[in-house]
């Protein structure tokens, strides 16, 4: 049983979505679509922990990044690693960038950050980092399938980004959150959680 908590209004964490109805198809929508920004829908699902006994493992990641390296979730192996599923044309994405820098900077080298950039230009998605101050990876990923291997696990695959997942360090999912990051302490409190757990 996984246990869920509100980010900041009551969520749904209960639903199942599937990927090619969500990110593969273009803007999510989900049974609690409350924003609508340019055409593009987010759905809210909220914070899920799960306890350390019922974590699934992550599905493999890896591929070339924005910055021309390759990378895979296996190189983060032994530390809890933050995994954000985004895009720069994405409302929320570029609204939650500067609580992510702030969140990296408080959790310090203890804890990896990797993000999958999704259905985006790489030039786009390189300036959006440059302005933000992202350093930290992020795989190119334009047709999603990077998010495949989430169908097989017990947290939703991305129904549309932002979508944020947390992963321990025996590479489990641990904790997923399926809306906009709108407070620093918000993420590093679920990994502390996490961590704790």
């Amino acid at each position: 049983m996984t246990r869920s908590r509100p980010l900041a209004r009551p969520a749904l964490t209960s639903v199942a979505v599937a990927v090619a109805g969500g990110v593969l198809a273009g803007c999510g929508s989900g049974p609690s679509s409350e924003r609508a920004t340019g055409g593009y829908v987010q759905g809210d699902y909220g914070i899920t922990v799960v306890p350390a006994d019922e974590r699934d493992d992550a599905p493999a990641l890896g591929g070339e990044t924005l910055d021309g390296r390759e990378v895979t979730l296996d190189d983060y192996a032994g530390r809890p690693v933050v995994l954000n599923v985004w895009g720069q044309w994405c409302p929320p994405c570029r609204a939650e960038a500067d609580e992510l820098v702030a969140a990296e900077r408080e959790l310090g080298d203890d804890v990896a950050f990797l993000g999958i950039n999704i259905r985006d230009l790489d030039d786009a998605a390189r300036a959006f980092e440059r302005s933000h101050g992202i350093t930290w990876p992020s795989i190119i990923d334009q047709d999603s399938s990077q998010l495949l291997g989430f169908r097989e696990t017990s947290l939703p695959p991305p129904a549309a980004p932002p979508t944020t997942y947390v992963i321990d360090s025996e590479g489990r999912l641990a904790a997923r959150i399926g809306q906009e990051i709108t407070s620093a302490t918000t993420l590093v409190d679920v990994v502390d959680e996490v961590v704790d757990g």
